[in-house]
C-alpha cells in the first residue's frame, strides 16, 4: 500500500485531518474554482438592495442588503466552503502527482491528535510521506 493509500485510509478512519487552504483553491485559477457558486448570490443580493433602493426607498435597499449579507455568511458560504474542500480533496487524491502539487504549494496541511501526546501537523515544508509512514508504524 503507498503512502497516498495509507493517508486516505487514516483520514477515513479519522486518525488525521486534512486541511485546505479555501482562500486560495476558491480564486479564478484554481482547478475547482466555481465562480457561479462564489458570485451569483453575492451578486443577486446587490441588485436586490439596488432595486429596493431606487424604487422603494434608502431603508428597504439597506435591509435587504443586510440581510442579503447575513443569509449568506450564515447558510450558503459553509456550503460553499465544504464544496471547496470536498472538491480539493477528491483532486488531491485522484493522483499522487496532484497531491504532490498541492502540497508544494502549500494548499495541504495534515493534522493528528494524539490521546497522551502532544498533536502535529504537517505542513510543506514537512515530509508528508514520512508523516503518514510515521503515523502508520504507531
Amino acid at each position: 500500500m503507498n503512502e497516498l493509500e495509507m493517508l486516505r485510509e487514516q483520514i477515513a478512519q479519522e486518525k488525521v485531518r486534512l486541511g485546505v487552504d479555501i482562500r486560495r483553491m476558491n480564486a479564478p485559477g484554481s482547478p475547482v474554482y466555481r465562480a457561479t457558486e462564489t458570485l451569483t448570490m453575492p451578486v443577486a443580493i446587490l441588485v436586490a438592495s439596488f432595486l429596493g433602493a431606487r424604487f422603494v426607498n434608502i431603508h428597504v435597499g439597506a435591509l435587504v442588503l443586510a440581510a442579503g449579507v447575513a443569509w449568506w455568511l450564515l447558510k450558503v458560504q459553509p456550503k460553499v466552503k465544504e464544496a471547496v474542500f470536498q472538491r480539493t480533496a477528491d483532486l488531491a487524491f485522484s493522483d499522487v502527482r496532484l497531491f504532490d502539487g498541492l502540497w508544494a504549494k502549500g494548499i495541504l496541511t495534515l493534522y493528528v491528535e494524539r490521546p497522551g501526546r502532544p498533536a502535529r501537523a504537517a505542513t510543506r515544508k514537512d515530509d508528508w510521506r514520512a508523516f503518514v509512514r510515521m503515523l502508520a508504524e504507531e
